[in-house]
């Protein structure tokens, strides 16, 4: 008989990230190493707290200075295989904004390129459904038809 282990826990945050061109909001996009467009995030650091990893992490991935966390959006979780082992993944998600445009993919950990995106672009090119779920209600916060997700904190 087998018995199963538990899968690892792991917490992390991160940003969906936007800046204002005018009219226009433009949302920030990383591709990882899989070619996967999504959003910046990373583990949570010994004492960090999640809004504290939110904006150390997008700055370190995508070279962004100048970070204002807005709201948080919404907390998601999966599973996933990493060398044979099971990972129950927690991330915290926020809504940061920057007035900067520059970026600057941070290829050591995998991120391949940054790209600014309307909504509609965004949400065609994440590559996750529930990223995409976030996309929409970081969309939802920005257009005031939603209320922050008070477990996102």
């Amino acid at each position: 008989m087998s018995r199963q282990r538990r899968p690892r826990e792991e917490v992390s945050a991160g940003g969906v990230v936007f800046r204002r061109d005018g009219e226009r909001t433009l949302f920030l996009l990383i591709r990882d190493s899989y070619r996967n467009w999504g959003f910046p995030k990373g583990h949570l650091e010994q004492g960090e707290e999640p809004e504290q990893a939110a904006l150390r992490e997008v700055g370190e991935e995508t070279g962004l200075a100048e970070l204002a966390l807005r709201a948080p959006i919404e907390v998601i979780d999966w599973e996933f295989r990493f060398r044979g082992r099971r990972i129950h993944k927690t991330c915290h998600f926020f809504l940061i904004e920057t007035p900067d445009r520059r970026t600057e993919p941070l290829k050591a950990e995998g991120i391949t390129a940054c790209r600014w995106a309307s909504f509609e672009q965004a949400e065609q090119l994440v590559a996750y459904d529930n990223a995409r779920a976030v996309l929409r209600q970081a969309q939802a916060l920005l257009a005031g038809t939603a209320a922050p997700d008070p477990a996102a904190h």
